[in-house]
C-alpha cells in the first residue's frame, strides 16, 4: 500500500501486513497543506515549519500559506528549541534575528536545530560539528563562536532527546546517545542496520530517514535506554521522497517533484 494524499494505491511489492499498525495513523490522515512551487527542504520544530524552495528562498507557514523568511538566499533552513538558522549555497551559516538571518562564523553544509538548544551539523569535508547553547541562545554578541568538532564523518547530522542521527557517504547511519556527545571529547557511534541519505530526529525523539530511492522509514522501540531503536518500519508513498521532518504529531514530506504533504499521526 502506498499513500498520497487521501489516496490508498494497492502496490503488489510492499508488504502491508506487517507495516499496517503504524500506518493507520497516517493513511488517512495526509493532505496537502498550503503548497509553495518546487519546494526543495523542509524542517519543523516547536511548532513551527520552515522551507527552501529549488530557487533558494526561505520561508515559514503562516496560517494559509508560505511567507517569505528573511531576505538571505538559504540552502537549508531549521528550526528548533535553538531557534531558526540556515545555511546558504557556500556554506555559509545564519542565524534569524529580529527579522532577518544574520551572519555567524563558521562554514557549514546542514544544520539541524532540533537539540536541546544547542545546533549541529556537517561541512563539506563531512566533518561534524555543535554549537553550545549558551552561544546560540545569546546570539549575536561580541566575541568569537567557537564550534566543537566531533569525532567521526557525517554527511547529514540531526539530534533529539534521546540521541543524536547521522548517515554518512556510503548511506551507513548512526546514532550517539545526545548527552554524551555534548559533554565528552570522544563520540561513540552505533552503527544501525539499514541505509540512508538523511535521518531526521522530532523534538519528541522521532527518527524518520529517507534512502536513496525516495523511500520513508521510521525507527521504532526507541527509549532513553535503547537510543538505538528496534526495527524500521517503511511509511510507503507513491512517489519519491526528498526530505521529512516530524514535530507534535506531524511528518511533513517534501516529494521529489516539489510537492508538499503533511501527515498527521
Amino acid at each position: 500500500m502506498c499513500v498520497f494524499g487521501h489516496q490508498l494505491i494497492q502496490k503488489d511489492t510492499m508488504n502491508a501486513v506487517a507495516t499496517f499498525l503504524l500506518l493507520l495513523s497516517y493513511l488517512s490522515n495526509c493532505h496537502a497543506p498550503p503548497q509553495q512551487p518546487s519546494a526543495a527542504q523542509i524542517d519543523a520544530g516547536q511548532g513551527q515549519v520552515v522551507m527552501t524552495d529549488s530557487s533558494s528562498n526561505a520561508y515559514f507557514l503562516s496560517g494559509s500559506g508560505w511567507s517569505k523568511l528573511g531576505t538571505v538566499p538559504l540552502s537549508h533552513v531549521t528550526v528548533g528549541p535553538a531557534g531558526i538558522w540556515g545555511v546558504d549555497s557556500f556554506d555559509k551559516i545564519y542565524k534569524f534575528v529580529r527579522g532577518d538571518f544574520v551572519s555567524v562564523d563558521g562554514l557549514l553544509q546542514q544544520v539541524d536545530a532540533g537539540g536541546n538548544e544547542q545546533i549541529v551539523g556537517v561541512n563539506s569535508a563531512d566533518n561534524i560539528f555543535c554549537l553550545k547553547s549558551s552561544i546560540t541562545l545569546a546570539y549575536p554578541q561580541p566575541g568569537p563562536v567557537a564550534w566543537t568538532p566531533f569525532d567521526g564523518l557525517l554527511t547529514y547530522f540531526s539530534c533529539g532527546p534521546n540521541g543524536c542521527w547521522g548517515v554518512n557517504s556510503a548511506d551507513n547511519i548512526y546514532v550517539t546517545v545526545s548527552s554524551s556527545i555534548f559533554t565528552s571529547s570522544k563520540t561513540s557511534w552505533t552503527q544501525v542496520p539499514g541505509a540512508a541519505k538523511m535521518a531526521e530526529v522530532g523534538t519528541d525523539g522521532s527518527v524518520f530517514v529517507v534512502n536513496s530511492n525516495g523511500d520513508v522509514f521510521q525507527r521504532t522501540g526507541i527509549t532513553s535506554s535503547l537510543p538505538q531503536g528496534r526495527d524500521w518500519v517503511q511509511i510507503p508513498f507513491c512517489l519519491p521522497v526528498k526530505h521529512v521532518s516530524y514535530d507534535l504529531g506531524h511528518l511533513w514530506v517534501v516529494m521529489e517533484i516539489g510537492l508538499i504533504l503533511d501527515c498527521q499521526q
